[in-house]
């Protein structure tokens, strides 16, 4: 099986602080680890645990950390296809407070990949999209299953594209999708809610819920929780799975990525 991800990656320094992080606050933090994360990352690296293999189509900065995206993810199973940006990669600092909530700075703005060609997703049996432009959505549709989120409406407007599933957060405004905001209305709609687990919503009209996934082992980090849901997701139509098994599959997932310190458990 091949799946694939367009996205995005920032190198993310990972600091476990003392308490909550509010306004005015000084808290002490001590270091996790540093590692390639963001939406491309995170879930690219999970689609290579769940399947061996992915590939990462992406940008990355000219300088030392853009070089080095390629052989960081490519040790977790990610073949990693950049185009390189003029300008240093991006950069995000991520505090993670007791009971694993964190707080995310970016610095710099995304990179992404831009106009992919249909010939790159060729026998590809499904895509995740993040992050990239209208030309690259196109041509990732090649794939048998392509899953895209919420954050790329504007992209996913522009492309015209029929998606078997859009991925949203029921919780940020940033994410908000209702029927008739795209001319093709996806197959399938989840709108992830944490430890609530999610609603769906099928085209055909169907709607319901799905439960969360037990958390085996201590809850260490919320970072890339949805990212992950939607790597699973995405493998899970890609197996030929029900929508409400690919769902499952996203919430065993999203909850096994609590579990991990940073965005890959380097740092535990």
């Amino acid at each position: 099986m091949r799946v694939a991800v367009v996205g995005h990656v920032e190198w993310v320094e990972f600091l476990s602080v003392d308490g909550p992080v509010a306004p005015g606050s000084i808290r002490h933090g001590t270091p996790l680890a540093t590692e390639p994360a963001g939406g491309g990352g995170v879930a690219a690296a999970d689609v290579a645990r769940m399947v061996g293999q992915s590939t990462l189509f992406t940008s990355v900065g000219d300088d030392a950390l853009g070089s080095g995206v390629r052989s960081a993810l490519g040790s977790l199973g990610v073949e990693v296809v950049a185009d390189v940006q003029e300008g240093p990669h991006r950069r995000a600092i991520t505090l993670v407070e007791p009971g694993g909530e964190r707080t995310i700075v970016v610095v710099g703005e995304a990179q992404a990949p831009r106009a992919l060609s249909p010939e790159h997703f060729d026998d590809v049996d499904g895509v995740y999209f993040c992050k990239g432009d209208a030309p690259s959505l196109r041509a990732a549709r090649r794939a048998r299953v392509l899953v895209a989120t919420a954050r790329c409406l504007p992209v996913i407007r522009e492309a015209a594209v029929r998606l078997d599933a859009l991925v949203r957060s029921a919780v940020d405004p940033s994410e908000h999708y209702e029927p008739g905001l795209l001319e093709v209305e996806p197959e399938l709609v989840c709108a992830t809610h944490g430890a609530a687990g999610g609603r769906y919503r099928l085209r055909g009209g169907e709607e319901g819920r799905w439960l969360p996934a037990p958390v085996l082992g201590p809850v260490a980090d919320a970072y890339g929780c949805g990212d992950s849901f939607a790597a699973g997701l995405t493998v899970g139509l890609a197996q030929g799975l029900s929508p409400r098994q690919a769902m499952a599959l996203g919430a065993v997932r999203g909850a096994e990525a609590l579990t991990r310190r940073g965005a890959h458990g380097l740092g535990s």
